[in-house]
């Protein structure tokens, strides 16, 4: 079952395309004041992040539809190859726009990449197996978590920021080779029914909705015309979305995912984890070197603690889920997210590092007993040609999370900080706030996990051996 297994190449695969995107979330960060010298952008530098997350968020429902069409298969050589693309082309930008447009390409590509190489994990391994394999999956993004700032440093100062995408070219070769050789699907060859009215609405909603919370408070003001006028269209879009799926012969996303207690729980689950990432990975290293006057290199190691936490517990979930059941796994999980986040309402001017650090790394471990088993735990209550759709749908709400949060604490902190030179006194004050904000957060998860339906754990009593799945592995 290990990585010497029949199964063993396209689990390395799958970390290998895994590891593509966990690496480009933080590689490029180091390496953004190289870029802006070179081909100048200071004031467009933040789209390369935003468009990335737009063009990935947005993508990820209708991958999880064609994952469940066409097999995970060429979707997921798809991304691997987008993504591919989008790095050649960024590596050869000659200036900050056309880098921005590429990064969309990069970003459609880890869109199909992310949900289809969790699909592949659900398809490949039973419940049981999946609390080992998780470990080894899980532990691509720790290291991913010290690697990518490193490297991007190091490119950045010793060679050309132009190396950040490069390296990504072997990655994605070696992953794309070890999928076509050793991944297996039979997929039943029938004419798919594709809804591209459905498809279309989605796209176009969730792009104005996205693009509206990113960018308000930011490139426009909440209550200006624009903001108004591209979040309602967007709502609007969305909400005929919704009555098309209802008459549609083949939903991007069936309407019965809303009405399954599991599925709802553990997709707003999700939304929460992505809102807490998101302030703990904006604020906490602003707070270190603003506040506490360190630089940008124990600020990093400081929040690095939530993202080696996070891994070392996600490679234990598997025995706690399977010992008491998903939703105990959860709540002990969301207690430990709750604790730590009150703990950090303890930071002040004279807090030390080790204190965040230590925070951190609570926050982490129970996010680790958090987000995997409730993912599995949703993965587990459908079957084949269900699971990919569902497994996007519950990465897409992660990443909206993550949206909303930016919006939400960023107008807090705007709100105290204000405009002009930053005080430790007032972001001290702002940073407090977005904490509380994110402990309320963290006790409608605690309700959340408390929801999550008995009938849950009824597949961890299931023998080791499943039904078998319609993919193998050479």
């Amino acid at each position: 079952m290990g990585l010497r297994s029949e199964r063993g190449p396209v689990l390395i695969a799958v970390m290998l395309s895994t590891g593509l995107v966990a690496i480009d979330a933080t590689i490029i960060a180091t390496a953004v004041p190289s870029i802006i010298k070179e081909i100048g952008g200071f004031t467009e530098f933040p789209w390369l992040f935003s468009i990335y997350l737009l063009a990935q968020a947005v993508s990820v429902p209708i991958y999880g539809k064609l994952n469940d069409l066409f097999g995970r298969k060429p979707v997921i050589l798809w991304g691997i190859g987008l993504f591919l693309l989008g790095s050649i082309l960024c590596g050869v930008a000659w200036s900050i726009w056309p880098l921005i447009a590429f990064r969309v390409i990069q970003g459609l590509g880890a869109g199909a990449i992310m949900p289809t190489t969790i699909t592949i994990v659900g398809d490949l391994y039973s419940v049981r197996e999946r609390a080992k394999v998780q470990g080894y999956v899980a532990s691509v993004w720790g290291i991913a978590s010290v690697v990518g700032p490193t490297l991007g440093g190091v490119f950045a100062e010793w060679v050309s920021w132009r190396w950040i995408f490069f390296v990504n070219i072997p990655l994605c070769l070696l992953a794309g080779a070890m999928i076509l050789r050793g991944f297996h699907e039979r997929v039943e060859r029938r004419r798919p029914e594709i809804d591209y009215r459905g498809a279309a609405l989605l796209t176009a909603g969730l792009t104005l909705v996205i693009l509206g919370v990113l960018e308000g408070g930011q490139a426009w003001a909440w209550d200006s015309a624009i903001s108004i006028g591209v979040l309602g269209v967007g709502l609007a879009l969305l909400l005929a979305f919704g009555f098309v799926e209802r008459t549609a012969e083949a939903p991007v996303v069936p309407l019965w995912v809303f009405r399954r207690r599991l599925l709802v729980t553990s997709g707003l689950v999700a939304v929460g984890v992505g809102a807490i990432l998101l302030g703990l990975s904006s604020y906490v290293p602003t707070y270190v070197q603003e506040v506490l006057g360190t630089g940008p290199l124990v600020a990093g190691f400081a929040l690095a603690a939530l993202t080696l936490g996070w891994p070392l517990s996600a490679s234990q979930a598997g025995k706690v889920y399977l010992r008491v059941g998903f939703r105990a796994c959860a709540l002990i999980g969301m207690s430990l997210v709750l604790a730590g986040v009150a703990l950090l309402l303890l930071l002040d001017q004279q807090s030390s590092v080790y204190e965040v650090g230590a925070f951190c790394l609570i926050i982490g471990l129970g996010m680790g007993l958090t987000a995997a088993p409730t993912l599995i735990a949703a993965q587990s209550s459908v079957d084949w040609a269900e699971r990919g759709m569902v497994t996007a749908n519950n990465i897409f709400l992660r990443s909206m999370g993550s949206a909303v949060g930016a919006a939400v604490f960023g107008a807090i902190a705007n709100a105290v900080v204000g405009k002009g030179a930053v005080d430790p006194a007032r972001l001290t004050d702002a940073v407090h706030r977005i904490f509380i904000g994110m402990l309320l957060v963290a006790v409608v998860m605690v309700v959340l996990a408390a929801l999550i339906p008995k009938s849950a754990d009824e597949v961890t009593a299931e023998p080791a051996v499943e039904t078998p799945s319609p993919v193998t592995a050479d």
